[in-house]
């Protein structure tokens, strides 16, 4: 029986591998730092053709650097290619490492490609006569050493997928022999590569070539014979480059190898050295795999049994005791108008799903879904809670949200697809919604094949998988409290939050609209006037030529395409000439149209007349919540124009009022109260300004008294910037000021507050020796880079380390602040409609109102005990706007 040898392409594969993560880079980090994408696609490959070719023998061969034989023959050989990116480079001699503790040999030869390592072992096994080969690649180039013995598998999706070429299919696919396929490449020349071929010849024109002519010899034996005077003029000119190319292409098969066939034998893994291996490499899934600790693997998961649920058995749901796992599967993300396609449900042993959604009404269901008693476990309680609303359910007793519990151990695994947010956990064998619905315009739910009721099963099996795991995983992290205690009741808040909406008035913004369209023209004509002509104001180029050509304006910064006319370019330009200014009034009236008068129109409920925002609770890495569909937190405050929009939103009852509570400077309260520094403390417990006691300390002023508005202005940017890491170059930018000048601010500003000085070292010291730091309640962020060798990612993530117990702590005392709210307004009609930042946002009845304004103030006082008093400021009106 022939011997199977395997041979590895270790660079392509590596740099595919690499590439096929490159949009997870930051997610693919171990705890030290070290960047893992690469080496964690290698192993995959590694477990998938390990498996499937069963090998007698196997090699992975690797450049063994940039100068070889083709270099020698042509120096612009590959010149073309730019630098391979540090964080691959970082990760080679692991790749190597892993190899090896693979039970697996690594060679190199100086002056020779792997390819040629490849092709010479190749021929070698060929020769024997009892060898199958099987070559493993990311290049398309060894496709060349296809042949009856030799089969060449070419990566075709990331590292796994893989494409087989055999001689057969080489000539269906290419259209040649395998030993013709150098002579393609002699004639088109390689790009790649860097080498040229003859002049305006690519694939088709070359491929006709060799199937009429052989190779590039035949064609130059029967030159006259070839058709066009300009192909063969240009092939006559190109003969050297031709023939040159060629000979680049060749693998080399007889290169001089210090190793034989004989060295290459698989005896399996050093089961040791490779767990210690992934345990520092953070590997866990790979670990899961080696210890067989329960999880399923994917022919259990594959051949998973299910019933389909119909109103004859769903009576069995009341066997399934005092736990389920729930999968309720939308159409889409927006999950206020998605309709409700299917679902599942069950426990180890008994899961049932549905396409029906009709069911989830039936009174079974609903009374599981609805117990306190009964636990569910599932995967985005927020976004179940509302879908279900729309029925008429209130879900209740929810145990374990795979989505909640997944962002609290690391907030980078925040994915809406079940399958994504489980393989971060070691659980990667089920399909993602992509794999199975398609994405884009080609998105199709199959809810009448059996393959959507199996998809979800699937997904709910890993909720139930992963429910025991995940909560010992928030034990080990000291986070439980953080789950029980703030972010499951903030999804329930949320929720309420959600569905209650904000009342719009739409013929409000309609108004607004008109005005600022009519605005909007009047702009756009002095600007023409200004510009003597007219052109498109939105265009870039065009807009460009105008300022920095006609008009000759100073060019401050050019991108790649011309003149940049960013808004930092046109506010420096501003003060000396009109057009400029009107320019930029111009972007924001525009904006302003577009995405919040018509942006706002568009998502008016026509039930309600209310707009019902999203919250995403996993979204950022502080913990601070975001808006979106709309971005309610994000509408302008600086212009009076952007302010007004606020004037449509309104409380639902007309007699009643929009009231408006937020903290004051909760982050330097936050950054007084971590850092100890005492002179801080007690300019918040004395109730100074604090940006005037800063001033005071840092210009050595007599009193607050003697600190000017513009003093203020500039010990403001420092007090906000420091916990940002800021630079003296940043604080002169943001200031005005010389760079020197802002050094000596950020010197001052230490000396006065030694304690945040302290507090800055301290923290980022914390994270160079855990890899993450953590806000007073304990929510972590992990800090991949914070080790690094490269200068700007480090220094980032160490200005991240400053600033993310802040920013964090300051989110975690809102959160806590609206879910002793929603218990503190349990009786009244008042109604908590949004949270913008630090302020949080009512809908109040006149009757109430006496009751509110003493409530909330009080709730939002007490969320946190700090070493500094917390300080709240309310208004109210109404209407939004005039709720300040």
């Amino acid at each position: 029986m022939a011997k199977k040898l395997l041979l590895i392409d270790g660079n392509s594969i590596a740099f595919k591998a690499f590439y096929a993560l490159y949009q997870s880079l930051d997610r693919f980090t171990n705890s030290e730092g070290l960047h893992t994408s690469a080496i964690f696609g290698f192993n995959r490959m590694l477990d998938k053709v390990l498996a499937t070719e069963q090998p007698d023998e196997v090699l992975v061969a690797f450049d063994a650097g940039k100068t070889t034989f083709r270099t020698e023959k042509y120096p612009d050989y590959k010149g073309g290619r730019s630098e391979t990116p540090s964080e691959l480079l970082e990760q080679m001699p692991y790749i190597k490492e892993l190899i090896e503790d693979r039970g697996i040999k690594t060679y190199e030869l100086a002056n020779y490609e792997a390819d040629d390592i490849i092709g010479t072992l190749a021929f070698q096994a060929e020769q024997n006569g009892d060898y199958s080969i099987v070559v493993i690649t990311g290049d398309r180039d060894l496709t060349q050493l296809t042949s009856d013995q030799t089969t060449v598998q070419v990566s075709k999706k990331g590292v796994t997928e893989l494409e087989t070429y055999t001689t057969d299919y080489v000539k269906e696919k290419l259209g040649v022999r395998p030993d013709q396929i150098v002579e393609i490449k002699g004639l088109k020349g390689d790009n790649s590569d860097n080498y040229p071929g003859v002049t305006k010849v690519g694939d088709k024109t070359a491929q006709k070539l060799i199937q009429q002519f052989d190779s590039i010899a035949g064609i130059y034996e029967h030159i006259d014979e070839v058709s066009g005077k300009k192909l063969k003029e240009n092939l006559i000119n190109d003969r050297a480059k031709a023939e040159l190319a060629r000979e680049l292409a060749t693998i080399n098969r007889h290169a001089p190898l210090t190793i034989s066939l004989s060295d290459l034998t698989y005896q399996g893994p050093n089961t040791e050295k490779l767990i210690k291996f992934y345990e520092k490499m953070d590997f866990k899934s790979f670990l899961k795999q080696m210890a067989n600790d329960g999880i399923a693997d994917a022919s259990q998961l594959t051949n998973i049994q299910y019933q389909v649920l119909t109103t004859d058995n769903i009576a069995e749901l009341n066997q399934l005791g005092d736990e389920v796992n729930f999968q309720l599967e939308l159409a889409d993300d927006n999950y206020h108008t998605a309709a409700i396609v299917g679902f599942a449900i069950g426990t180890e042993g008994k899961w049932y799903a549905s396409n029906n959604p009709k069911l989830l009404t039936n009174k079974v269901l609903i009374t599981i879904l609805e117990s306190n008693v009964i636990k569910k476990n599932l995967f985005d309680s927020k976004k179940t809670m509302v879908a279900l609303n729309r029925l008429g359910i209130t879900l209740k007793g929810v145990d374990f949200d795979l989505l909640l519990v997944s962002y609290l151990l690391n907030t980078l695994n925040n994915s809406n697809d079940v399958a994504e947010v489980a393989a971060d956990h070691g659980f990667d064998n089920i399909k993602t919604d992509i794999e199975v619905y398609g994405k884009g315009a080609k998105r199709f739910i199959p809810v009448d094949q059996p393959e959507f009721t199996e998809h979800l099963v699937h997904k709910v099996a890993a909720i139930s998988s992963l429910h025991e795991k995940m909560f010992k995983d928030l034990d080990e992290h000291n986070q439980t409290e953080l789950y029980w205690q703030m972010e499951l009741p903030m999804a329930v808040v949320l929720a309420k939050m959600e569905i209650a909406g904000i009342s719009v008035k739409a013929n409000r913004l309609e108004e607004m609209g008109s005005k600022l369209t009519e605005r909007l023209s009047e702009i756009e004509q002095q600007i023409y006037q200004q510009a003597g002509e007219e052109f498109n104001i939105s265009s870039p180029k065009q807009l460009g030529k105008i300022l920095f050509e006609k008009m000759r304006l100073p060019v401050l910064k050019k991108t790649k395409t011309g003149y940049s006319t960013a808004v930092d370019v046109l506010e420096k330009l501003a003060p000396d000439a009109p057009i400029v200014q009107n320019i930029l009034d111009y972007r924001q009236v525009s904006k302003l149209l577009s995405t919040y008068i018509s942006g706002l129109l568009k998502v008016i409920n026509p039930k309600d007349g209310k707009i019902h925002t999203r919250y995403l609770q996993t979204l950022t890495q502080t913990g601070r919540l975001s808006s979106v569909d709309p971005n309610l937190q994000n509408i302008p405050i600086r212009s009076e124009e952007g302010k007004q929009i606020r004037s449509a939103f309104v409380p639902s009852d007309p007699q009643g009022y929009i009231f408006s509570s937020d903290y004051s400077q909760i982050e330097l309260r936050v950054l007084a109260s971590v850092s100890g520094d005492k002179n801080m403390q007690e300019a918040f417990a004395e109730g100074e300004d604090i940006h005037a006691a800063t001033a005071r300390r840092i210009f050595g002023l007599a009193s607050n008294d003697e600190v000017t508005p513009e003093l203020r202005r500039q010990a403001k940017a420092v007090n906000f910037g420091i916990v940002y890491g800021i630079s003296d170059y940043g604080l002169a930018q943001n200031t005005g000021i010389t760079r020197k000048q802002a050094r000596q601010f950020i010197d001052r500003y230490f000396e006065e507050y030694p304690g945040v000085k302290k507090y800055t070292e301290e923290i980022v010291q914390f994270a160079r020796d855990h890899g993450y730091v953590e806000t007073l309640e304990k929510r972590r962020r992990y800090l991949p880079d914070i080790n690094s060798k490269n200068f700007n990612k480090r220094s980032f993530a160490e200005r991240t380390a400053m600033n993310t117990p802040i920013q964090g702590g300051a989110a975690d005392i809102i959160k806590i602040a609206m879910i002793n709210m929603d218990e503190a307004l349990a009786g009244f009609k008042t109604k908590m409609l949004l949270q913008v930042h630090d302020e949080l946002i009512f809908d109040v009845p006149v009757n109430e109102l006496e009751e509110i304004k003493a409530i909330v103030p009080k709730v939002m006082d007490s969320a946190i005990s700090l070493a500094v008093p917390l300080k709240v400021e309310s208004h109210y009106g109404t209407t939004w706007y005039n709720a300040k």
